[in-house]
């Protein structure tokens, strides 16, 4: 009798299903449980769902960037010019595209951010995908299946042109007002999924393997883009699933796959108080207690000085006045969106796999 195969956890089944792969769905399972609260956040967020989505998770989970980047020695060390020019070149870059004007500046911002958003669905793919030996045709047919579960629904969004939700500002996207075409592209989307599906039976059929995570990935991303943009037009919705399927696997894969002290015995009574908020309780609630402070600021400046629309929320900056000035806000602005710039480069290099990266992740998931 054949035993069930071992599965490529990144840390452990109870760590990857409840942070990395179940968001998804327990955005749907709400959404099932609660249609009527939803329903009535069609055009707009309820103020304690944007501090939970947008400040907590979605900003905070930008600066978990920091725990794999300006605070680990390793990195510092390889990395150096990087993580001093990234945020340089991302400010000057920023200031270019709002003097040229503030639309511009939000849409080129609105594309990076959908192309790190794409990418790190394919980059869950490809982790759970890395102890398998398969012929190259599966990896192929993976790769298209994850990219059309992301890519197919927002051409939905373009050629629709009628979204309730944004991606940051109204009118950030191009819009094509191409709607005869929508149901093609939902019809489309839905078939790459059945055929993934189907791909999958036939070799578990054929061979008796099967990747648990790696389907959750791809399942979870066509959930989480096809009901959240193509099924659902509302603002709720959406945020919810595109905040929580990407920030919460986002700050779990941080923490997972931070540096931590060697766990030799008796080193504990010899660790650093740096060593120490990276460990245990104590290291977690400095991760999220930093992240969210940090958020809290960014969001509360933002706030003050530019948008004005919590002022319950940031009370204690109400008393700073706003910016009107074109000229001040083409460098107030990137400098405010300075660490979501930051966070979009740096991720394309901070996870590129080497060999102490590949050791790592195969400590944790052992």
């Amino acid at each position: 009798m054949k035993t069930a195969p071992k599965q490529p956890w990144l840390h452990s089944a109870k760590v990857d299903v409840l942070f990395i792969l179940s968001p998804p769905f327990l955005c749907l399972l709400a959404i099932l449980l609660f249609p009527g609260f939803f329903q009535q956040h069609v055009k707009s967020l309820p103020v304690p769902a944007w501090v939970l989505l947008i400040l907590l998770i979605d900003v905070g989970h930008v600066y978990s960037t920091l725990f794999r980047t300006y605070f680990e020695k390793e990195a510092l060390k390889q990395k150096g010019q990087l993580l001093l020019w990234a945020p340089v070149g991302a400010w000057v870059g920023g200031v270019v595209l709002y003097s040229l004007g503030e639309g511009i500046f939000w849409r080129v911002l609105a594309y990076l951010a959908v192309y790190h958003f794409v990418r790190q669905q394919y980059g869950f793919m490809r982790l759970y995908s890395r102890k398998e030996q398969r012929p190259c045709w599966e990896h192929q047919v993976d790769t298209v299946c994850v990219y059309a579960a992301t890519l197919l629904p927002l051409l939905y969004w373009h050629l629709e042109g009628h979204r309730n939700f944004n991606w940051f500002i109204k009118d950030d996207f191009l819009t094509f007002e191409l709607p005869q075409l929508t149901p093609y592209i939902a019809l489309l989307n839905i078939g790459v999924m059945v055929g993934y599906l189907l791909k999958e039976i036939c070799v578990f059929w054929q061979t008796r393997r099967w990747n648990l995570p790696r389907h959750l990935v791809i399942t979870g991303t066509f959930l989480a883009w096809y009901v959240g943009i193509v099924q659902y037009n509302g603002d709720l919705i959406f945020t919810a699933f595109n905040v929580i399927s990407h920030g919460i696997p986002y700050l779990a894969l941080v923490w997972i796959s931070r540096k931590q002290p060697q766990n030799a015995p008796g080193a504990a009574a010899h660790l650093t108080w740096r060593q120490r908020l990276s460990l245990g309780a104590v290291g977690i609630t400095f991760f999220i207690g930093l992240v969210v402070v940090l958020a809290y600021v960014e969001e509360g400046l933002w706030d003050a000085l530019v948008w004005r629309e919590h002022p319950e929320v940031f009370a204690s900056f109400q008393g700073m006045s706003a910016v009107e000035d074109h000229v001040l806000l083409s460098v107030l602005v990137p400098l405010l969106a300075l660490p979501q710039m930051t966070h979009y480069i740096l991720d394309g290099f901070i996870w590129k796999t080497s060999s102490r990266k590949k050791a790592a992740m195969a400590n944790v998931s052992a």
